[in-house]
């Protein structure tokens, strides 16, 4: 590989490196004759050559060695784009872009990123393409001869975008957009479409991200702007909307982020992470690892200090101030080790920190920069001493202005300087501050933060009550009789027992004449066995008697059979609901104050006080950074037993009580408790021996049955309110 040399000379030190680019592809320091690589790890992309062949534009990649696997790609309709990864490879191309103008690849752009590096085709249109390996040789081969479509072949690359079939005139569409938090705080953009071949062009446009999805429709309730700014993401909104016969979703990030966006099947998905910049890291960028900085190799004999930071400043583009203190020399090898960490380990070993201020570091003794430091400390604290004070207002919308200005004078607090002071306006709601201008700025980022629009949940309880009885009684009368004065029995107060019998047994003709019989029998006076059925909830019991005699009988035989069946379903159900703030606690309740009787110790005259017998629901809602709704809930299901009263005539009440905390998904409804009930009894009344007795037995016995089930279920449903959206 050819060599641009610089000229270089600190002191001793003979210095002639290839600084041709943004990251250097190679340094080769020498001091008394001994040479030192300084080379990035792993592959580099060292040549790009593209030239036409009939029909097809061949792109040749020759890289230090040879591939390990094939990169994975993926391609960009609208513009025309191609791109291929290549992972532990860097650009050693000494730039970060290359015209070409072979046919329809008009240049590419090679950009590194840590340890991987990306190559971008930029194309007039889209064509199908091909890769394949040659030793170190990477060749791409892209037919521009013929216009095919090109979604069978980008679909088996191993990263893609749903890849847009050219010259096809089929119309997709968006079936539903979600938007969710990840688990590191991304926001996560989740969009169902109905195939997988729609087109889909992502570009960022000034601090916006824009996806345009080619030739797709979008339902009109889709159509709307998203506020996911509560998600706690980088991601603040999200605007879809249609645009000719494309959907573009405008997505709108703040601070500081990065994204990424993957399909599968017939979900696309964008992810907009957060990066947080550290001050005192020399790289910035994703990643757990302190270091992250391209690798270089050291190797020195008693350098100057002073040198060795000189090279490093040369091979990063970093600018690098050395304080006048700093002196000394130092002997060092390193191998393949990020640049930023090699810094690290010299200004460890000669006692050194320093101070990053965009691409410059200051570099000095730990010593002299903590004075330095002190001494700006005391100069702002005496600057604020001796700072005029400034009155703002400011306007509260969603807090009260006192509560707002009581926080901001508490003793907990440090948002007001010892100099400042905060009073308020009850009837304008505002609040009045005069202090510093610094605290006043520091003091407006905290209202913003803190007088926000408070989001309200509509809770719905459900209770359900549900009953399933079943009951059966089977019982007997048999009475015994006597012919008495040429009369068969006699009633009890000339009421006749039999008033009621639906049936009756076959009477003599010869016996029974009309004006011989003056009353029906007594069935009560002339009982034998008497085991009736009982009532079953109250309800009459059916009965079939008959008397079997005749007028020259001496003895007759009376038999009653009363039966009763009762099968009942039921289902009560009580729906109380509230609209509550986030964080506030709310109540509602219906039912009655039942009066109770006490006596008191020592009087004659009983006091009376009131319990509540209520449907009531309390519920404190807290609403979760990923949507979910977290409640403290209270449900009450209290009926009074006016049918029981206990001593007193006090009535007693049936209580239903549950109190818990659970997490919710908007929208969703869960089960917070339930209670199920069974009770099941046989009962056998009979004549001891005859009771027992096959068939006849049923004579001397009486038997009930019953199966009754109750169940107890409690349902809750929180939703958020949108002020723009309504329920969502």
């Amino acid at each position: 590989m050819k060599m641009r040399p610089c000229g270089l000379s600190f002191g001793a030190l003979a210095v002639a490196a290839c600084l041709g680019g943004l990251l250097p592809a190679q340094a080769v320091f020498a001091q008394s004759g001994q040479a030192v690589d300084v080379v990035p790890a792993g592959n580099r992309i060292e040549k790009i050559m593209a030239v036409e062949q009939g029909g097809s534009v061949v792109l040749k990649l020759t890289l230090a060695k040879p591939l390990a696997a094939m990169p994975a790609s993926f391609s960009v309709a609208n513009p025309a784009r191609i791109a291929f990864d290549f992972p532990d490879t860097a650009n050693a191309l000494g730039r970060n872009s290359q015209t070409l103008n072979a046919g329809d690849l008009r240049s590419v752009n090679v950009v590194q990123v840590g340890d991987r590096t990306r190559l971008v085709l930029n194309l007039s249109r889209v064509y199908p393409y091909e890769t394949r390996q040659e030793g170190n040789d990477l060749l791409i081969t892209l037919a521009t001869g013929q216009i095919r479509e090109a979604t069978s072949s980008l679909a088996q690359q191993t990263t893609q975008f749903a890849p847009a079939a050219v010259g096809r005139e089929e119309k997709h569409a968006i079936r539903d957009i979600n938007f969710r938090r990840g688990a590191n705080g991304e926001g996560r953009l989740v969009v169902d479409l109905s195939d997988p071949n729609a087109g889909i062009d992502i570009r960022q446009r000034g601090e916006s991200l824009i996806v345009d999805f080619l030739k797709t429709d979008v339902p009109e309730q889709l159509r709307r702007k998203l506020d996911v700014l509560d998600f706690g993401t980088p991601v603040s909104s999200v605007l879809t909307q249609t645009q000719g016969g494309n959907v573009r979703m405008t997505v709108t990030p703040r601070g500081l982020w990065e994204h990424n966006a993957y399909q599968s099947d017939n979900q696309f998905v964008l992810e907009v992470k957060p990066v947080k910049e550290d001050p005192n890291k020399l790289t910035q960028g994703p990643g757990k690892e302190r270091f992250s900085g391209e690798k270089l190799s050291l190797n020195f004999q008693n350098i100057d200090v002073r040198s060795v930071l000189q090279v490093i400043a040369d091979f990063t583009n970093f600018n690098i101030i050395t304080s006048d203190s700093v002196q000394g020399n130092l002997t060092l090898r390193l191998k393949d080790v990020p640049w930023d960490q090699a810094l690290d380990i010299i200004l460890q070993a000669r006692g050194l920190d320093m101070r990053k201020n965009g691409n410059v570091i200051w570099i000095a003794p730990r010593d002299e920069l903590a004075a330095r430091e002190k001494l700006d400390l005391e100069a702002k604290a005496q600057v604020g001493d001796l700072e005029p004070l400034r009155t703002e207002s400011f306007q509260i919308n969603y807090h009260k202005a006192k509560s707002v200005a009581e926080f901001l004078k508490s003793k907990d607090q440090s948002v007001l300087s010892k100099r400042g002071s905060a009073s308020f306006d009850e009837r304008s709601n505002k609040i009045f501050v005069s202090d510093v201008p610094s605290r006043l700025e520091e003091i407006r980022r905290l209202i913003t933060e803190v007088d926000v629009e408070v989001r309200q949940v509509l809770i719905e309880a459900q209770i359900v009550e549900a009953t399933d009885t079943f009951a059966s009684n089977l019982g007997m009368r048999l009475g015994f009789g006597a012919k008495t004065g040429g009369q068969i029995g006699t009633t009890s107060g000339g009421v006749p027992i039999f008033r009621n019998t639906i049936g009756s047994g076959n009477l003599s003709s010869t016996g029974y004449q009309a004006g011989q019989i003056s009353t029906i029998p007594d069935f009560n006076n002339s009982l034998g066995v008497n085991l009736p059925a009982s009532q079953i909830n109250n309800k009459s019991v059916g009965a079939f008697s008959f008397a079997l005699w005749n007028s020259a009988a001496t003895r007759y035989i009376d038999l009653e059979v009363s039966a009763l069946e009762a099968d009942g379903r039921g289902k009560v159900v009580s729906r109380p609901r509230v609209m509550t703030a986030d964080k506030a606690e709310a109540l509602i309740e219906q039912g009655t104050e039942v009066p109770y009787q006490t006596q008191s110790g020592g009087t004659a005259f009983p006091t009376v006080s009131f319990k509540k017998a209520n449907l009531a629901l309390k519920v404190k809602p807290q609403i979760t950074p990923d949507g979910k709704v977290m409640m403290s809930l209270e449900v009450n299901k209290d009926q009074p037993r006016y049918d029981q009263p206990v001593a007193g005539n006090n009535v007693p009440i049936d209580t239903k009580h549950v109190k818990t905390d659970v997490v919710v998904e908007n929208g969703g409804t869960v089960v917070i408790g339930g209670i199920y009930i069974q009770e099941v009894g046989n009962n056998t009344t009979k004549i001891p021996l005859l009771g027992d007795v096959p068939v006849l037995g049923y004579l001397f016995r009486n038997t009930e049955r019953k199966d009754n089930k109750t169940e107890l279920l409690v349902f809750i449903t929180p939703r958020i309110i949108n002020d723009q959206l309504g329920l969502r």
